[in-house]
């Protein structure tokens, strides 16, 4: 990429729907089987009470959520604790799971994708992997043309074009933790009160009890 030039993302002559469907697998591929993880879309046995009630709820006329972070079932005290803790939230992959779940309803799971994928990017030590990467998030994420674009102010925004002229590893961090304080400020203080984490609260304190 020439050192003067300023980075505008996809072609705008392709379709920003043609371009997220090819990116998505077809519905006859079941991309969660059940498996060793505890993840909100699993149906592993402990789980399958809470998963009858969501699918009689209204929230759940949603698909299951996709390629969920494998993780084991979280303890009492770590369920109690993302009621306290955004933070400690964010850091269990359990916790980011029933999170994101919730986004779902609110219809802003791009959101943590973004911020999941952040976290992938930092983790890359290959120059040419990471400006892969960071292509694939600009396009998906920051595009005006992506359906899942993220709310990012007009400076954040400058930053990145700016730095997707020589894509790094710490590219999007500033808009990584903008949506960050979004998702902590806006969506975490509803989570607490829904449907789905005060569910998981009382299936987790019954199995506590019983066990």
């Amino acid at each position: 990429m020439c050192c003067g030039s300023t980075y505008t993302g996809p072609d705008p002559s392709e379709s920003p729907m043609s371009r997220y469907d090819r990116k998505q697998p077809t519905r006859n591929h079941r991309s969660n089987p059940c498996c060793l993880c505890w993840c909100c879309c699993c149906s592993c046995s402990w789980n399958e009470d809470r998963n009858r009630r969501r699918r009689l709820s209204r929230d759940t006329k949603l698909e299951p959520v996709s390629h969920c972070e494998v993780c084991s079932k979280p303890s009492s005290e770590e369920v109690h604790s993302w009621g306290h803790s955004f933070e400690k939230l964010m850091k269990n992959p359990a916790g980011r799971n029933v999170f994101r779940e919730f986004l779902r309803t609110e219809y802003s799971e791009e959101n943590m994708l973004f911020w999941l994928a952040c976290e992938e990017l930092k983790k890359d030590n290959s120059k040419h992997s990471t400006e892969e990467k960071a292509r694939t998030i600009y396009e998906d994420y920051i595009s005006i043309l992506s359906p899942k674009e993220v709310s990012l102010d007009s400076r954040v925004r400058e930053v990145i074009n700016r730095r997707m002229q020589e894509p790094s590893s710490h590219t999007f961090d500033d808009a990584q933790l903008q949506i960050y304080t979004l998702m902590h400020r806006d969506s975490y203080p509803r989570f607490l009160n829904s449907g789905i984490y005060k569910s998981l609260l009382q299936n987790i304190s019954r199995s506590s009890s019983e066990s």
